[in-house]
């Protein structure tokens, strides 16, 4: 099976396309793969660790509102959609996987143009303005929330779940807290804004050091590569407490996820899949500039059953995180209720049923007719 994937911009978007590689190989071994994205996303670092072939584009995504700017993006996105041609021609492919993410736009599209199968996966409970175009033109659309099926062609939606849980729910991994400065046998708070961080979670856990360094628990704090200088400058003020460990990026981030017992983060929703997975207790803080506010619906689903704390930015300080955090991690009643609340909105084998869908849109059309 020759299978070309695409998607970026964000985590959201890549590891989601990963894991579903990831399993890929492990049910149809021989598989090849072409993974196209962008020369300046984050795809374009992330695919190459995972030693699938990438290929680029050039493509922006469109403005929402009235520039010349969507010109030059209209005229990108048929240079774009030439070039993912040529590539698919090349490759010789027989499907074509889009995750989301403006890139995702022209490479879909050109395989429905060459009547290559083509599906699309939906992560968050409102997809966004590349999916809902491509919806016009794949073969299926995979939706992590079932609310999502309604902004899609009926017929064409499956619910599937989020592929990146696959990832957390196989064999326990090894610890690697040892080996990022953190203790085997403490309590462990991971406290993320995200793959290029989130100013207002920085700002309020710096803000709780003085306090944070009194608690029995420790911290890894994953800044983001865009805040992590200034925040290692706080943090040094701050008397470098002990329990605090900071990292800009964590590559691995469900192995660290699947030995902590809290995640302070965004309301992503490859985040939300890899933390029910793993039935973890979180603090949700989403962020009110992504499209249709989807994280806060994303977020809404778990604090409805239990399994989250959800906070907007204007409650968001360090008192409220710290008091959060002392209401779950001190009390293991409460702490117990939210890791079973968050089981059970884990949607296992999410991989493997896209997989099953695409062997489904690789077979031949059966003849009606006999002798047809």
């Amino acid at each position: 099976m020759k299978v070309v994937v695409t998607g970026g911009g964000t985590g959201g978007h890549i590891y989601p396309a990963l894991a579903l590689v990831k399993e890929i190989q492990r049910l149809e071994p021989g598989s090849e793969f072409i993974y196209i994205g962008t020369e300046n996303g984050l795809e374009s670092d992330i695919v190459p660790r995972s030693g699938i072939r990438f290929e680029t584009i050039n493509i922006s995504g469109f403005q929402r509102k009235l520039t010349w700017k969507n010109i030059r993006t209209i005229w990108r996105f048929w240079r774009g959609t030439a070039r993912a041609k040529q590539i698919m021609k090349g490759f010789g492919a027989d499907i074509v996987i889009g995750t989301g993410g403006y890139v995702a736009g022209p490479v879909v599209f050109a395989a429905s143009k060459l009547d290559i199968p083509s599906l699309i996966h939906e992560q968050n409970s409102v997809p966004g303005l590349t999916n809902k175009f491509l919806s016009r033109y794949v073969d299926k659309v995979a939706v992590s929330f079932e609310d999502s099926a309604a902004y899609f062609p009926a017929e064409k939606v499956r619910y599937t779940g989020n592929p990146r849980a696959s990832e957390v729910t196989g064999e326990r991994p090894r610890s690697p807290l040892q080996e990022l400065g953190l203790e085997e046998n403490k309590k462990t708070v991971v406290v993320v804004g995200g793959s290029r961080g989130a100013r207002p979670i920085n700002e309020a856990f710096l803000d709780s050091l003085p306090e944070a360094a009194n608690r029995n628990w420790q911290y890894l704090y994953v800044t983001g590569s865009a805040h992590y200088d200034k925040v290692i400058e706080e943090v040094e003020r701050a008397g470098n407490p002990g329990n605090v460990v900071i990292h800009p990026f964590i590559h691995n981030m469900p192995a660290v996820l699947s030995y902590a017992d809290l995640l302070i983060s965004r309301a992503g929703a490859t985040t939300l899949a890899e933390i029910t997975a793993l039935g973890l207790p979180s603090i949700l803080i989403p962020s009110p500039y992504v499209t249709n506010n989807h994280q806060e619906k994303n977020a809404k689903s778990l604090s409805s059953k239990g399994a989250a704390v959800v906070r907007t930015e204007n409650e968001w300080n360090a008192e409220v995180l710290l008091q959060d955090s002392d209401r779950i991690l001190s009390d293991d009643a409460k702490w117990q209720k939210m890791h079973e609340a968050a089981l059970t909105l884990a949607a296992p084998g999410a991989a493997e049923k896209i997989f099953r869908l695409m062997e489904d849109m690789m077979k031949p059309p059966r003849l009606e007719e006999e002798g047809k």
